[in-house]
């Protein structure tokens, strides 16, 4: 069990082994300008050989150039806090699987990055199959309904502007996959469990690993307590690097969320408690203004 779960860890970081021989044919990055609060636009958005990444704080940057989740990235405090929006060109011939080696070159020379790799015990949240029957419905439909989605496809975000009306968040993961969390309750549709395990994260409070074995993509519905939701929006917002009111913060201290612990077990899946080596990429200089395009 130890060994599968180290190769679980170590997948993502051996990806971001080769270094960056690809660059951008243009490309700008600036800070972020101010966005109403109630629908913001985040993440990549792709339209031919245009890039697009609009308001994400350059962890994010970071994480998504060497393939890795977003808390194998440490640094300065302001990683997480100041927010920038990248324009580029596709150079002809390349795809958009190159963007995070493109995206190695530009962070490097645009931000005088340095950069060094270590590894760090830090407590998890192991993702398993629990007591059967297990009770996910597989996604229906079309050919790549079993492709798992990558985690670096479109990603556009609504919140507090749910499909249904519903005061929540919305997010589009491309590729026909969503989630929507709105009133207590996470509606999930044709997610693969890395993608659901990256994404759920982001409402807790450690890194979830995925050891399911599952290789389907899967719709599911969890619902949590209204004091439970409450917490995990407050704490998607730290992980983003938003800054809080200390009231605020003070719903985090007890650090459970017991409704969705249960929600998953209904599903015939577990979140255990553990602690694991992790592989960490860590910022030792970085400029916080980026260089003139």
């Amino acid at each position: 069990m130890k060994t599968i779960l180290l190769a679980a860890l170590s997948a993502g970081f051996l990806l971001a082994q080769a270094p960056p021989d690809r660059k951008f044919e243009v490309a700008s990055i600036r800070p972020s300008q101010p966005t109403e609060l109630d629908r913001v636009g985040i993440g990549l958005h792709l339209d031919g050989a245009q890039v697009r990444i609009n308001a994400l704080p350059l962890r994010d940057y970071i994480a998504r150039a060497y393939r890795l989740k977003l808390y194998q990235v440490t640094g300065p405090d302001w990683l997480t806090s100041e927010r920038f929006d990248l324009s580029a060109k596709l150079p002809e011939g390349s795809s958009s699987d190159q963007i995070p080696e493109m995206l190695q070159s530009l962070l490097t020379e645009r931000f005088q990055m340095k950069l060094h790799r270590d590894k760090k015990e830090l407590p998890v949240y192991a993702l398993i199959i629990g007591k059967p029957p297990l009770k996910l419905q597989e996604s229906a439909g079309d050919a790549s309904a079993s492709v798992p989605i990558k985690g670096d496809v479109n990603v556009a975000v609504s919140a507090g502007a749910a499909p249904s009306g519903a005061v929540g968040v919305s997010v589009n993961l491309g590729n026909g996959s969503y989630y929507t969390f709105a009133n207590g309750k996470f509606e999930i549709k044709k997610v693969g469990m890395a993608m659901l395990t990256q994404q759920l994260e982001r409402y807790v409070d450690r890194p979830i690993i995925d050891m399911t074995g599952l290789k389907g993509n899967y719709d599911l519905t969890v619902t949590v307590t209204p004091e439970d939701a409450q917490t995990m929006m407050i704490r998607a917002a730290v992980n983003a690097g938003l800054v809080l009111p200390p009231q605020a913060l003070q719903l985090l201290d007890n650090g459970s969320i017991p409704s969705l612990f249960d929600g998953m077990q209904q599903l015939g899946l577990k979140m255990e408690a553990r602690k694991a080596p992790l592989d960490m990429l860590v910022v030792d200089q970085a400029s916080k203004k980026p260089t003139e395009n």
